[in-house]
């Protein structure tokens, strides 16, 4: 039997234990914040040097010379024909999906014209080049792939590089097979901090980039913080999240298994079950213990459903909504009998899947919005990755005579306030006589 913690909205202490089972410490310390600095500023100074030392080391490799860490074309184009027939077309359907549906975030330029002919408005421009963190060696996670490609392949990004560690030579075709049906332009057997230093800096063989995107290790996250400024990031992720809100009238092993979709990705993932139905939850946690056995990864999801699993009963749904908006989750089941009616009062979280009939894991895959999340409760405050986070905008501003001597005034007036009197007078020479 698993031991998921319960709690209940009525108990006096509820919120301060339910923000306790939620918090979560990165397993960063100075001893991978001193490692991760070291090898940023050695492949800053060395460039493929470095690169080639550090990946010969950590990923078990011999190559000699860069040329051997680069995967070409050809080879993603052959790992394509060597995967099985339904898995392409699984890959192709998904991202068919992907692409209609990120099209619709596309942003365009516009502009305005003021009665005097001033124009106002916003320039939209892709970024020029990109990089893909992917995870590699026994990891198999294409999907990665598909969702951070896609949205910047939509957004018009001019080149894409991807990087992934192949431990000890170890290449995954679904991974390669995955970036030829996206369009990855280059990519690079590296992975680790070594990677995302030669991303952000550039070294001889591997272009600087504008942005890195992609999951990774700790040492891959705290890399990717201690480069941002010197280029963008998509976010520092922590582990995986599940809330599920649910009426007490969906099949409860179907419950149990969306609780375990999470808690199979690492012990440190969390999965939630919120129900103003005690009884029901103790269905779910029969179905819990009944089905628990027959997984594969059974030994991961008893610890994570026992670490920071959490069972949750509210006094209706109303609570329910409450609870979830202050949890902030990175997905979000509404499992319930009008969930269109629920989510309209939903405010903080990454995605949020509708009905019964809505299991997370097409989310992961093909439904067609991204599953790069915000978690950490960080959906108070961000978005999932989407089309936008590879566009930028520039203001536009072109002032008509009249417009300038108009504008030109009241600037005088706040510049000369701030003094500012070479802002000022530079105004000024543009303000009409007549």
């Amino acid at each position: 039997m698993v031991d998921i913690q319960r709690l209940n909205t009525t108990q006096a202490e509820f919120w301060t234990q339910l923000e306790q089972r939620l918090a979560w410490e990165s397993v960063s310390d100075e001893a991978v914040t001193r490692t991760v600095r070291d090898i940023l500023s050695d492949v800053r100074k060395r460039g493929d040097a470095a690169v080639i030392e550090y990946t010969n080391r950590f990923d078990r490799m011999s190559a000699s010379h860069f040329g051997e860490l680069e995967i070409p074309q050809t080879s993603l184009r052959q790992a394509l024909g060597r995967i099985p027939g339904a898995q392409r077309e699984a890959l192709e359907f998904a991202v068919s999906r992907l692409r209609a549906y990120h099209a619709h975030q596309k942003q365009e330029s516009w502009s305005y014209t003021e009665a005097d002919g001033t124009v106002l408005g916003q320039q939209v421009t892709a970024l020029e080049r990109v990089g893909l963190y992917v995870p590699g060696g026994k990891a198999t996670y294409p999907s990665s792939v598909l969702m951070n490609a896609t949205p910047a392949k939509v957004a018009g990004v001019s080149e894409l590089i991807m990087v992934v560690p192949t431990p000890d030579g170890q290449v995954n075709d679904l991974v390669l097979a995955a970036a030829a049906i996206v369009g990855v332009d280059r990519v690079f057997a590296i992975g680790g901090a070594q990677a995302v230093a030669a991303l952000a800096y550039g070294t001889q063989s591997v272009p600087q980039v504008d942005k890195i995107v992609g999951p990774g290790n700790i040492y891959v996250a705290t890399a990717k913080g201690m480069v941002f400024g010197t280029v963008g990031i998509d976010m520092i992720a922590g582990p995986s999240e599940i809330l599920v809100i649910c009426d007490g009238h969906t099949d409860p092993d179907w419950i149990a298994m969306d609780l375990f979709s999470q808690a199979e990705h690492d012990e440190d993932a969390q999965s939630i079950l919120v129900c103003p139905d005690a009884a029901y939850l103790d269905q779910v946690q029969a179905s819990i213990n009944r089905l628990l056995p027959t997984m594969e990864r059974a030994a991961v999801i008893e610890k994570s459903l026992a670490s920071r699993g959490a069972m949750i009963h509210v006094r209706d749904l109303d609570e329910a909504v409450a609870v979830a908006n202050f949890i902030a989750p990175e997905h979000l089941e509404l499992s319930v009998a009008d969930p269109q009616t629920m989510a309209a009062h939903i405010r903080h979280a990454g995605a949020i899947f509708m009905g019964r009939y809505t299991a997370e894991a097409v989310g992961d895959y093909c439904a067609g919005p991204n599953h790069v999340l915000p978690t950490s409760r960080t959906a108070r405050f961000s978005s999932p990755l989407g089309v936008y986070d590879f566009q930028k905008r520039s203001s536009l501003i072109m002032c008509s005579a009249q417009g300038a001597s108009e504008l030109g005034k009241t600037a005088s007036l706040l510049a000369r306030g701030e003094g500012l009197t070479a802002h000022a007078r530079s105004a000024e020479y543009r303000i009409s006589s007549k």
